[in-house]
């Protein structure tokens, strides 16, 4: 097989990653296009492991399992956001989301403990 068939591959999902990440207003399906990117990365570096000869031996192959293990906590804290942000805002649409200014809970008037 050609090397050039799986440099390919990969560039395209990693286009339809990036597509999926400025496209995409709901946060699961960000966090989705997220991983094929990620994925992307993987069959980029296993490629070039086997095509390009380094001084570490399998060294893409290692790499790309730290991106699998980087992969798993990203969706493990991203998953766990995602939930927060439906409990609170009873939505995941990611235009929705107020990142300057605090909870409207914590916006009212303080509190004073007598």
């Amino acid at each position: 097989m050609r090397p050039v068939i799986p440099y390919v591959i990969g560039a395209l999902l990693f286009g339809a990653g990036v597509y999926g990440v400025l496209r995409r207003r709901n946060a699961v399906l960000v966090l989705m296009a997220v991983e094929l990117m990620l994925n992307a990365v993987n069959l980029i570096l296993v490629t070039a492991d086997t095509t390009v000869r380094a001084t570490l031996p399998h060294g893409g192959q290692v790499f790309a399992l730290f991106v699998i293990v980087l992969a798993a906590a990203e969706v493990g804290v991203g998953l766990a956001i995602v939930l927060q942000l439906y409990r609170l805002r009873a939505s995941v649409a990611v235009d929705t989301v107020r990142l300057d200014a605090a909870p409207a809970s914590e916006l009212d008037e303080p509190r004073v403990i007598t």
